[in-house]
């Protein structure tokens, strides 16, 4: 359901819960109220409204966050891995390959080659690189934590950096996470690893990330500030 809230737009998701929660959400501000199935309509607007300020501010941030422009895989643009940032060489060959060589990204690709067909190559090489990254770090959490998933996938998202299915245990991780510095994708690891044991962000699920990552805040904001992925309404 969606309703208008002092000219905000609020989608409205009732449910099975004691309390509510209002979310802002990345990349465009969308703003989201989970609230009990038995609340009103009527108490919910009251809510947001008191939240308006807050609302608009959290819009805001999200507008000025710097973002790469859209992507057609010519030479001079950028690319990112694991932080840090190279520079797109395209070369013409039978068969597409990227190969980082200092800070320069040499990236093969067939002649005539739309940009979305670039795209898909390049989101594969993420696909590996994060997978591999996650198989190296993936096992030190779960030692660390004592908790394991039984399955664990990546997908491209534009307002999560990881999601947790506690019923089927199962963790999907941004494929953007490749992009940004290896602490990051630790943090977030952690983060989903937790909420195998503590579903929502309560204070028993602060204490158990300050205990195994207490500069797990300063990785957060990392993670936030980095430069995102161009996305289009």
């Amino acid at each position: 359901m969606l309703m208008r809230i002092a000219g905000i737009e609020v989608r409205i998701d009732k449910k099975k819960i004691k309390n509510m929660h209002l979310y802002v959400k990345p990349p465009d501000g969308m703003v989201s109220v989970s609230a009990p199935l038995d609340m009103s309509d009527e108490a919910i607007e009251r809510f947001v409204r008191t939240k308006v300020s807050w609302i608009k501010a959290q819009q805001a941030k999200f507008a000025g966050q710097l973002r790469q422009t859209q992507r057609q895989y010519i030479s001079g643009e950028t690319l990112y891995l694991w932080g840090k940032q190279y520079f797109l060489q395209v070369d013409y060959g039978k068969r597409y390959s990227l190969t980082l060589t200092g800070n320069t990204a040499i990236f093969t690709v067939r002649e005539g080659s739309t940009a979305g067909q670039r795209d898909n190559f390049v989101r594969e090489w993420y696909r590996e690189k994060l997978k591999a990254e996650i198989m190296r770090l993936m096992p030190k959490w779960e030692r660390i934590t004592g908790l394991k998933c039984d399955f664990w996938q990546t997908k491209y998202m534009t307002n999560k950096w990881g999601t947790c299915n506690i019923t089927n245990r199962k963790i999907w991780f941004n494929l953007q996470l490749a992009k940004k510095t290896t602490d990051c994708l630790e943090y977030i690891i952690l983060h989903e690893l937790i909420h195998l044991q503590v579903k929502n962000h309560n204070a028993e699920f602060l204490a158990l990330m300050d205990k195994y990552m207490p500069h797990w805040r300063a990785a957060k904001k990392k993670l936030n500030d980095q430069i995102l992925d161009y996305w289009e309404k």
